[in-house]
């Protein structure tokens, strides 16, 4: 009974009313997209940032970066800024550039939701085009009939009166998945935001510490590692010459 009158007021309601339910569709679609992307986002990126805090404290400064080229997290992209910038940045070029990339990502995370607010938007106008177009018909068929009975009006009056009312509670539907998810992100804005700037404090702390750069700490341990080897060569081979002498 449902499904059946479902197809009537689709029917009534003629190509507006089916391009109201499309936008609906897309709606939920988008709606489902953005939590499933959005719960993630948060978990990966308190996992990640709970690790690297970890590292931090200890001074494994190399280890909290391999943490971060490991994860599939958005949230390393803007912790891997910072260790590029460390060690090779004044302080405040490295906060700059841990902030632009907080932002980059910030504005990733709201996704195709301008669809969905858009959609809220549109939709009770397009309804209300529906509307005209119902009623203009009813009108036609007054004229070309010269009746104005319900049998000539009803279909035009029906289609008017579908329209309206899904255009409307379309929008409306819209309208409040926009808003939680406006209200969401601005949480996980904040959030982000937080964890940038305790990242950069604990930067701060391995600088002053005299921490080494954890992409060229591989680099100066083989380096140092490299000199030794010389430096016992050399005392070696000027032994041998004293001995020879």
């Amino acid at each position: 009974m449902f499904n059946h009158s479902f197809i009537d007021l689709v029917k009534a309601g003629g190509a507006t009313i089916a391009f109201i339910v499309l936008c609906s569709v897309l709606v939920v679609a988008l709606a489902i997209e953005r939590i499933v992307a959005l719960w993630s986002f948060v978990d990966r990126s308190r996992t990640l940032f709970e690790t690297v805090k970890r590292c931090l404290y200890r001074g494994a400064l190399a280890e909290a970066r391999a943490a971060c080229e490991r994860s599939a997290s958005a949230l390393a992209e803007l912790l891997l800024v910072g260790f590029e910038r460390f060690g090779r940045s004044d302080q405040q070029a490295l906060e700059a550039a841990v902030d632009r990339e907080r932002q980059r990502v910030a504005l990733g995370l709201k996704g195709p939701l301008w669809l969905v607010g858009t959609i809220g938007a549109v939709a009770p106008f397009i309804g209300l085009f529906g509307t005209v177009w119902g009623i203009m018909r009813a009108f036609n068929e007054i004229g070309s009939q010269h009746k104005a009975g319900i049998d000539v009006v009803g279909p035009g009056i029906a289609e008017a009166l579908v329209t309206t009312a899904a255009g409307i509670a379309v929008g409306i539907a819209a309208v409040v998945v926009y808003n939680y998810f406006q209200s969401r992100l601005g949480r996980i804005a904040t959030e982000l935001k937080l964890m940038a700037e305790e990242f950069v404090e604990l930067l701060r702390e391995q600088r002053a510490k005299g921490g080494a750069d954890p992409s060229s700490a591989g680099a100066s341990a083989a380096a140092s590692a490299g000199a030794s080897a010389a430096a016992s060569s050399d005392g070696t081979a000027t032994g041998a010459s004293k001995a020879g002498a």
